[in-house]
């Protein structure tokens, strides 16, 4: 089976460029083909009854980072199944604030601390794996970073409400060798803390059960509706229990760090502002949609 005889059946449940996008994803990731690998006809050595059963499976709409059980995110590739949300590229965006926060805003990994952040639903770890591999000794000491050596390290603890979840975020710190501590929480029902962490971060639920009509049958169908949904009556059920958490959680200066729902993004800044968060912005995706907030606890 030729590239172009994998992908194309696959118009038949997505756009053309979708469809060879994930037949690429598909060569490369599981395969280790490059385009110009493919270019060259080399897929052509691979099983084909391989290749039929990965192809009935993306034509039935299952995701195809569900197909291959992993998918990239930033440098890494993490391992994913129906138990976690599918990790979007604009989530990096947070990785990279919080890194950028730690190492240039305020540079507290230079001055001999260490400072302790919390991921609040942390599903597959890709957000606190990412945070802990970029402030690592390695890390800290890599181009991409740009701060000076430093022997103190980010202290970085990962919550999930969960158990399967967490079972696969352990298995993705394991396999890229990021430390991270991951603990079973309801943020619904948090823990009573104070002063406790440097920053907290969080991709929380947050799409109405009334968006359900617009959003894609393969995302409905596989990925689990506890990481995706809130009720219609309370869209900002999970940023008012972060908020009120965060608030006493956080270190004097600590920061919050969210994903948004575009729709609510301006509530979503009245409701930290109104609980006493203040230096409040909001940041937009590659998209130019309204998608993350942060907010500093200024007391």
């Amino acid at each position: 089976m030729t590239f172009r005889e994998f992908w194309q059946p696959l118009r038949s449940v997505y756009p053309e460029e979708e469809a060879r996008w994930i037949g690429r994803l598909v060569f490369e990731v599981r395969y280790g083909l490059s385009q110009a690998d493919l270019l060259m006809g080399r897929e052509t050595t691979i099983e084909e009854a391989e290749l039929l059963e990965l192809q009935r499976r993306l034509l039935t709409g299952e995701p195809v980072q569900y197909v291959l059980g992993e998918v990239p995110f930033g440098e890494h590739l993490f391992m994913v199944s129906p138990a976690v949300l599918i990790p979007r590229p604009e989530t990096l965006w947070l990785c990279q604030a919080v890194v950028n926060h730690l190492t240039i805003d305020h540079s507290p990994l230079t001055i001999d601390h260490s400072p302790s952040i919390l991921d609040i639903g942390t599903g597959s770890g890709c957000i606190a794996i990412t945070i802990a591999l970029a402030t690592d000794e390695h890390g800290m000491n890599s181009s991409k970073v740009r701060v000076s050596p430093c022997e103190s390290v980010a202290k970085i603890t990962a919550w999930d409400i969960s158990t399967d979840a967490l079972a696969i975020a352990r298995a993705n710190a394991e396999r890229l060798k990021a430390d991270v501590t991951f603990e079973q929480q309801d943020i619904l029902a948090p823990p009573d803390d104070t002063d406790r962490w440097d920053v907290i971060v969080s991709n929380p639920p947050y799409i109405c059960e009334q968006e359900k009509a617009a959003m894609e049958h393969n995302v409905l169908d596989f990925e689990p509706q506890l990481a995706l949904f809130v009720p219609d009556d309370d869209p900002l059920l999970f940023y008012r229990a972060i908020g009120r958490y965060a608030f006493k959680a956080l270190k004097p200066s600590g920061q919050l760090f969210l994903e948004l729902n575009e729709n609510y993004a301006h509530a979503t800044k009245e409701l930290l502002h109104g609980m006493g968060f203040a230096d409040i912005t909001i940041n937009k995706d590659t998209y130019g949609k309204d998608r993350f907030i942060r907010a500093s606890r200024t007391h």
